[in-house]
């Protein structure tokens, strides 16, 4: 099937497909499965399919790395495995399983363990992918290594619940067996590799910067690991990020994705969709239920900082309630949200001729104040949709989207349908998670299009309908690149595009808006839409290394990583890694990417505050001009 798709971006630069399935359902996966664990001893280029990808998230590298090309791999793999002391590597009884995810397309896939003994030692899992080559001989597709647990240390995906106590030093219900107090009160003996003869040279070992489902993760696994933490958070209570935003607000994702880490935030009794009200009420009971809460200092906004290189210590600036307040800490994690907080607002000529109301979606909470008004919505990602919907449930006269370019519209329904084969209410979340995101992100980009696009070949009327109201719809898609690349800029479809079909939202489409007028916005092509209210629903700045420049200056700021995008490996830049400078590091984007990499943010600080900092490898490292 045809797709369209952008000339050229990271994604499809990547060396990757999707292999034909030439076996069938009667191969006994691990009789097959068995050598090939075997190899990984001392893998060589002969065992290695044609376009092989090996992907590790912490274990051998150190950081997250995909690598391509067998003689790549295996010089990789050779030099990672002693670099770390990779032994015992092992099958998982029962892993083994044939993956079809359509009648052409096949692999076998099965799971192993194995340690690194190395400092910081540590037990890790991997996936292995097999498929039968043109000359009948299996050969490995893919490898994935994960890094799970740090030897020595406590599971990092698990934090005993709270009956009744209290944290800071008065009670220790809250604490993981090995640990007495948290968050300095008492000091922890050599806790986060204090000298021992100056444990409390710092006021904590870390500073979280932002209380949402970034910063609220990340807090419940350094709990998890007897980590001494703050969050500073602006808001007055846990979940304002979301009681702040419009009241039509909701996750355009299924409820079993959205979790917080340790347990199901939401249970059953929680719509499939989350709206803003739901959110709050399960991030205020995850913080009262992990004893969390404590450790969150509200009202609270870091306005700068500074890094003593010799001590490798942070002095932080925080305001509260107008005072000022200084902190010291060894890293700090910026988690101020994926999106930016920062609108993007277009500075067209003519404001102060226009005699209506213009904001940005920032600072949009409802239509009903303009019920009977005509109003403009400039922008058709999600929140522009959500604003539109809502403005037409509340009875306005007119509701006009002005659309810019082609938008994908991926309906909800379809989402859903490929989320719960990973997410489904029945699988672990833990287990969810290390499968989802340990992927090579070039193969969930292919086999999210194939299934996708798919349903929208089936369904040709639905996108016809926009086309035949103005709307551009773009129906083949890509997700991948609009999560990981674009930044967003596309709709999931909740229910607006049916308005829009049915014309109860106008489209204005066919040319660029250039000035306000006194009555509403004019166009290059001449013509002019009239309007009381004009919502501009234009985005956010979304690179937090902005972020660290305003705070820390330039100086940090560019040592460090821009935050998302995809670099030439096709990883994400910045998050969840070393961002280039000591002790900083990016947490946000999708509530999934922040439930499950915030293992791996808190790990890596736990190996340096123990003095066993992970050993990064950047050999085989794919440069910018192999994306062509």
């Amino acid at each position: 099937m045809a797709v369209d798709v952008p000339i050229k971006y990271v994604l499809q630069s990547l060396p990757c497909s999707l292999p034909v399935a030439r076996f069938d359902a009667s191969v006994d996966v691990e009789s097959i499965a068995i050598p090939f664990i075997d190899s990984l001893e001392q893998l060589v280029p002969d065992v290695l399919a044609t376009n092989p990808v090996w992907r590790d998230l912490f274990a051998l590298t150190g950081t997250l790395r995909t690598i391509y090309s067998a003689d790549s791999i295996t010089t990789a793999w050779t030099k990672t495995r002693t670099l770390r002391g990779a032994q015992g590597f092992k099958l998982i009884p029962d892993s083994g399983a044939i993956v079809r995810p359509n009648s052409t397309i096949g692999w076998i896939q099965l799971a192993f363990t194995f340690s690194v003994s190395r400092p910081p030692a540590a037990e890790c899992r991997g996936f292995l992918t097999l498929v039968l080559d043109q000359d009948g001989d299996w050969k490995i597709w893919t490898i994935r290594t994960i890094l799970e647990q740090l030897v020595g240390c406590p599971n990092v995906d698990f934090l005993p619940t709270v009956p009744a106590g209290v944290l800071n030093g008065t009670s220790t219900s809250s604490l993981n067996p090995q640990a007495t107090i948290v968050n300095g009160t008492t000091p922890l003996p050599n806790q986060g590799g204090v000298d021992q003869e100056e444990p409390l040279s710092v006021d904590y070992d870390v500073v979280i910067v932002g209380g949402g489902q970034a910063g609220l993760g990340t807090a419940g696994r350094l709990q998890a690991l007897n980590i001494r933490y703050v969050v500073l958070e602006t808001h007055e209570h846990v979940g304002d990020n979301w009681a702040t935003r419009y009241e039509s607000a909701r996750l355009h994702t299924p409820r079993d994705y959205n979790h917080l880490p340790f347990s199901r935030t939401f249970d059953p009794s929680y719509q499939d969709f989350l709206d803003k009200y739901d959110l709050v009420k399960g991030y205020q009971h995850y913080v009262r239920t992990f004893g969390i809460e404590k450790n969150i200092q509200f009202q609270s906004t870091l306005t700068g900082g500074s890094w003593n290189a010799d001590r490798r210590i942070w002095t932080l600036r925080v305001s509260k309630l107008g005072s000022e307040q200084i902190l010291t800490c060894r890293h700090v994690v910026i988690a101020v949200g994926g999106g930016g907080q920062t609108p993007l607002m277009p500075d067209f000529p003519g404001r102060k001729e226009f005699h209506g109301e213009v904001l940005h979606s920032v600072d949009y909470r409802s239509a009903d104040q303009w019920r009977g008004k005509s109003t403009i919505v400039v922008g058709t990602a999600n929140t522009a949709h959500d604003v539109a919907a809502d403005m037409v449930d509340a009875g306005l006269e007119s509701v006009t989207m002005v659309q810019r370019n082609r938008t994908y519209v991926l309906p909800a329904e379809y989402y859903k349908i490929i989320s719960e084969r990973t997410y489904n209410g029945k699988t672990p979340i833990e287990d969810a998670d290390r499968a989802q995101y340990s992927q090579v992100t070039a193969i969930s980009r292919l086999l999210s299009m194939d299934a996708l696009n798919t349903m929208a070949s089936k369904e040709p009327e639905r996108f016809d309908a926009l086309e035949k109201v103005g709307f551009k719809v773009e129906r083949y898609g890509d997700i991948i690149y609009q999560l990981t690349e674009k930044l967003g800029g596309h709709y999931m479809d909740v229910g607006c595009s049916t308005k829009i079909a049915q014309g109860q939202i106008r489209i204005k489409s066919d040319s660029l808006a250039t000035h306000f007028t006194s009555n509403g916005l004019a166009f290059a092509d001449g013509s002019e839409i009239a309007a009381d209210v004009i919502v501009f629903c234009t985005g956010f700045r979304g690179n937090m290394r902005t972020n660290v420049e305003e705070l820390f200056g330039k100086e940090i700021s560019a040592q460090v990583d821009d935050f998302y995008g995809l670099d030439a490996e096709g990883e994400l830049k910045g998050a969840f890694k070393p961002t280039g400078h000591p002790g900083l590091w990016y947490m946000g984007g999708p509530i999934g990417h922040s439930r499950y990499f915030s293992r791996h943010v808190a790990l890596q600080i736990k190996a340096d505050l123990t003095g066993t900092p992970m050993p990064i490898y950047q050999g085989q490292r794919r440069s910018e001009k192999d994306k062509g």
